[in-house]
């Protein structure tokens, strides 16, 4: 009896390092995308996405992986939380403006910090928002569109709104939560979309999750994908869903 009771205690403590070390580990997925109706001009353009860091520390480890020096940086959301210094905020971001120009998007859990003290620290690096906002990079006649809205969470995303700044050509939307998928169609010509929030799950039993898996979806208006982002909130453990941080290179189909 003792020694069944020791041996299940030991069992669940291995389990728990395995936990800890999965949900530290540093992973830059290297993805191609390709996009039909992607200007030649902007084949090659690299996205380089990292969301949900919450109380993570940035690791050199994981920016030494970026084999190449992306176009833009997308920090998708939920880059603090409540009761993570604002130090370590702002290292974060420094580390980040190392490998590229930021953009960030609202997550929600950066709606419940000090807002101005966070934009504090994107004004001292030159970060732009953007809040429900198109930013739109033109090469010669070409124009690639990087649309980026509010938190679907808590209702604060304008679609519409958003996509009113678009030029045209290419739209990538950015959106902290996958669950925008739900409003967009077809005519909203929008062929990816790019986000995070569900951790792909964080502890996966059999491939079981209460959140959406992280991947690349195929949906009727376009390409979803969802990172399982790089930190954690609520407790440092991931099982099936190890962190990811995503380097999209998009490919012109012509």
């Amino acid at each position: 009896m003792l020694w069944g009771l020791l041996v299940i205690i030991i069992a669940m403590a291995v389990i728990l390092v395995y936990m800890f070390f999965q949900a530290h580990r540093h992973i830059v997925l290297d993805v191609d995308i390709t996009i039909e109706d992607l200007p030649e001009a902007f084949d090659g353009y690299q996205i380089f996405f990292i969301s949900d860091i919450h109380r993570r520390l940035v690791s050199f480890k994981l920016l030494k992986q970026i084999k190449s020096q992306p176009d833009i940086v997308v920090i998708g959301g939920d880059l603090t939380e409540t009761g993570v210094p604002f130090s370590r905020v702002e290292e974060n971001v420094r580390r980040l403006s190392q490998v590229g120009p930021i953009i960030f998007i609202w997550g929600n859990h950066d709606l419940y910090v000090d807002r101005e003290a966070l934009q504090q620290i994107f004004k001292k690096f030159q970060v732009k928002i953007l809040d429900n906002q198109a930013l739109v990079f033109k090469r010669g006649k070409d124009h690639l569109n990087i649309v980026g809205i509010n938190d679907v969470t808590n209702h604060l995303d304008r679609l519409d709104e958003a996509l009113e700044g678009r030029k045209k050509g290419t739209t990538v939307l950015l959106s902290h939560n996958p669950d925008i998928k739900y409003q967009l169609h077809e005519h909203h010509r929008i062929p990816l979309v790019i986000s995070g929030h569900t951790h792909g799950g964080q502890i996966r039993l059999f491939g079981w999750g209460l959140r959406e898996k992280g991947g690349i979806k195929e949906h009727p208006f376009g390409m979803l994908i969802v990172s399982k982002g790089y930190g954690t909130t609520w407790h440092p453990l991931r099982l099936g869903a190890p962190p990811d941080t995503l380097l999209l290179t998009l490919r012109s189909a012509k």
